[in-house]
Order: C-alpha cells, then structure tokens, then sequence
C-alpha cells in the first residue's frame, strides 16, 4: 500500500510539474502573429471586390 501511495504521489507530482512548466513557457513566449495575419483584411477586401 506505501509503494502504491508513493507512486501515485510521484506521478501526481511530475504531472504537475508538467503543466506548470508548459503554461509557463507560453506566458513567458508571448504571441507572435505570422507575418499573414495581418493581411488577412486586405486580402478578404481585394477578393470582394474581384467578385
């Protein structure tokens, strides 16, 4: 029963361990757009009025 409670609490821990570190790293990275996400209205506008 102690090896079973050890496990799970090791298992528990690195699982934590995990998500923090992965919501860390994208607070921490910021947001950087592709470059063609700013033209995205530019483009829908030149496709309308081709139509």
């Amino acid at each position: 029963m102690k090896l079973e409670t050890l496990l799970l609490k090791s298992l528990f821990t690195a699982c934590f361990l995990i998500c923090v570190l992965t919501v860390g790293s994208m607070l921490v990275a910021g947001t950087s757009a592709p470059a063609y996400a700013g033209n995205h209205v530019s483009v829908t506008a030149s496709v309308s009025a081709a139509s």
